[in-house]
């Protein structure tokens, strides 16, 4: 589940290793040019990002995203492509001295969340989902994802005569999974073959985070975030009048009774001091009128973990309390598992340790933590599965609030303090331009 490649120290480093003899040291030069060109950068990445906020579009929806996305690229004169798994946009960059291909990724969808944040540049916007009109938000930060990007492929490509090797930028869309019945995300665009094409020998991405505050970082070598799957139950009774219950078998008592017996998983079944694991429902739909005991009743959720043997622990205990929950009570039920959930998001650990340096020299190394375990899932892990990989997290909450209350990433309250985002602009080139220059370990 961790890696689909075997990795060592040296051939994470081999490139690093001989362009390092090349062209010696990280060059101080071009790290002060890199530094220089995002303090410059910095109100268009603001920018960029109000007006994502302001106009954010669901999974595999995200066509003006990307039409902004491309024409930047585009004018910056990058080789840049698009309709990559529906709406992703991918562009290289190739430097003007030899080296690797590295990607830099971002993940452009937002949320059906009716934003409540009062904000000049709130977002109104409303879409259909699952069959209703709901609100759309960038509840998670993606919109800030994109602008930084976007700004450091601006910077990048403005220093390109002493740039070693190449970056490949990559839009990504359906971060947060594909609509029904469609495929999406990083699992499409690779499915789609730009690893194949561009071949890049590792891969770098962050997510802004309200458990963090603005200025600091938080990272993890090894599995980082859970792997994921979506579930969904059906619960079939049969449907009377709601005065006389008895004339027929409910499903809503069936479902409510399931909901509670699965939360036995994780509180008895499974041993969570070697990993944590959740099991959440997440949305329940049954019914249309307060007197009539419907036919059915439909349940989604999430599953989330860190180990397949556990995942499969956890699915064979649903199984059996939806099928006898529901035969205790007269009902059916069946379990329907997602299989195109999310694998762990599995940090390299020999590429952890070589940026973990340049990371502690852009945030200062009291800024720089190491955090426990993290149930949110990202799609990230598929391009983690194909290369050596690093995922870190930037925080953006206040510093005159608590990062434990604040309003979490998928709250309608998420809101970003943009004093964060420089750091993570900064941190991501930096990383990339010290990985191809060799460097990664300066002090």
């Amino acid at each position: 589940m961790r890696a689909t490649y075997k990795v060592t120290a040296l051939a994470v480093s081999t490139s690093a290793i001989w362009l390092a003899t090349a062209y010696g040291a990280t060059p101080d030069a071009l790290t002060a040019n890199v530094e220089a060109g995002l303090k410059a950068e910095t109100p268009s990445i603001i920018a960029w990002r109000r007006d994502l906020h302001q106009n954010p579009e669901l999974s595999n929806r995200e066509f003006r995203t990307s039409k902004i996305v491309a024409e930047h690229l585009r004018k910056l004169g990058l080789t840049v492509e698009t309709g990559i798994a529906h709406t992703g946009v991918v562009a290289l960059l190739k430097g003007g001295k030899p080296g690797p291909t590295i990607a830099l990724r971002a993940d452009m969808d937002a949320l059906p969340v009716t934003e409540q944040v009062d904000l000049p540049f709130r977002s109104h916007a409303t879409a259909q989902y699952r069959g209703e009109t709901v609100g759309v938000m960038h509840a998670c930060g993606h919109d800030s994802h994109t602008a930084i990007l976007m700004g450091v492929a601006e910077v990048l490509t403005k220093l390109r005569a002493d740039l070693p090797g190449q970056v490949l930028f990559i839009f990504q869309p359906s971060e947060e999974g594909a609509p029904a019945g469609e495929e999406g995300g990083a699992s499409l665009m690779l499915k789609e073959g730009i690893f194949d094409k561009y071949k890049p020998e590792v891969a770098f991405g962050l997510h802004v985070m309200s458990t963090l505050h603005a200025g600091e970082i938080g990272y993890r070598s090894g599995s980082f975030m859970a792997g994921s799957d979506s579930f969904r139950i059906h619960v079939l009774g049969r449907q009377t009048h709601g005065a006389s219950p008895w004339g027929g078998v409910d499903p809503i008592v069936t479902a409510a009774q399931i909901i509670n017996a699965l939360q036995t998983i994780v509180s008895r079944d499974i041993d969570i001091t070697a990993n944590p694991a959740v099991v959440t429902v997440g949305a329940i739909k049954g019914g249309i009128r307060n007197n009539i005991i419907p036919d059915d009743v439909e349940m989604i959720g999430t599953i989330r973990n860190f180990d397949p043997q556990q995942r499969e622990q956890i699915i064979k205990a649903m199984e059996r309390i939806v099928t006898n929950t529901a035969v205790a009570n007269g009902a059916t039920a069946t379990l329907r598992i997602d299989s195109s959930g999310n694998p762990v998001t599995y940090n390299n650990p020999e590429l952890t340790a070589t940026v973990l340096p340049t990371l502690r020299r852009v945030a200062g190394e009291s800024h720089v933590h190491v955090i426990p375990l993290f149930t949110g899932a990202e799609d990230f892990a598929y391009f983690g599965q194909k290369v050596p990989s690093v995922f870190f997290h930037v925080g953006i909450t206040p510093l005159s609030e608590s990062a434990v209350t604040a309003p979490s990433n998928h709250s309608p309250l998420f809101h970003i303090d943009e004093s964060g985002i420089p750091l993570a602009a900064r941190a991501l080139a930096e990383v990339a331009v010290e990985y191809l220059s060799g460097g990664g370990h300066r002090t």
